[in-house]
């Protein structure tokens, strides 16, 4: 199943919560269309699950088979499953550049690591889905730090993961320890997403 690349308003209309963060999709707080203020269904266990899952996909842009690929090594890992699900997630290259403030979406921090900007612990590297380490260094390259779209995120970035340290300075951001499920969004039930996979 190819990356979701329609309108992204609707999307987090239709699943009840604001994928980028601002919470400006929810102004209407009902799903779209013409009836969409007016529905009155009654989800089931299955139809519960199922959203709860496409919430926490469409949040960190993954496609279906890479997010499955994902879950089934939270599983093999010590502890509970759903929050490493999580943990692996947060962990993400592409994430944690958009958690740095170097764009203001995991799209844009996903084209800037997919082109080539983003190093980490000094060499470059273009797979958005890089399991980053605890300790390592996230950097851009030289010829990258002069972006206008680069200088106008980390300008109006709002918030820095206590997770994560960043050097203004230096333009670099190290990722220092795993978060915990506090720190993460609330408004994802993991347990949801362990039975579907596991039904």
């Amino acid at each position: 199943m190819a990356r979701y690349t329609g309108p992204k308003f609707k999307l987090s209309r239709r699943l009840g919560i604001s994928l980028s963060g601002t919470g400006k999709e929810l102004k209407r707080p009902f799903p779209p269309g013409q009836h969409g203020a007016n529905q009155r269904r009654k989800i089931s266990n299955y139809g519960m699950q199922l959203q709860e899952k496409q919430k926490l996909r469409h949040m960190y842009g993954l496609g279906e088979k890479q997010f499955r690929t994902l879950f089934a090594k939270a599983q093999k890992m010590q502890g509970i499953a759903g929050e490493n699900f999580m943990f692996l997630l947060e962990s993400r290259l592409d994430n944690l550049v958009y958690r740095l403030g170097f764009a203001n979406s995991r799209a844009g921090s996903r084209q800037l690591v997919s082109h080539g900007h983003v190093t980490v612990n000094g060499k470059k590297v273009d797979i958005a889905s890089y399991q980053v380490s605890t300790g390592d260094v996230i950097s851009l390259r030289e010829r990258s730090r002069g972006l206008s779209s680069v200088k106008e995120a980390i300008e109006n970035r709002s918030h820095l993961p206590a997770y994560v340290e960043f050097n203004d300075t230096a333009l670099e951001g190290k990722f220092i320890r795993l978060p915990e499920r506090s720190e993460l969004s609330q408004d994802i039930d993991e347990k949801q997403i362990v039975e579907f996979y596991n039904r």
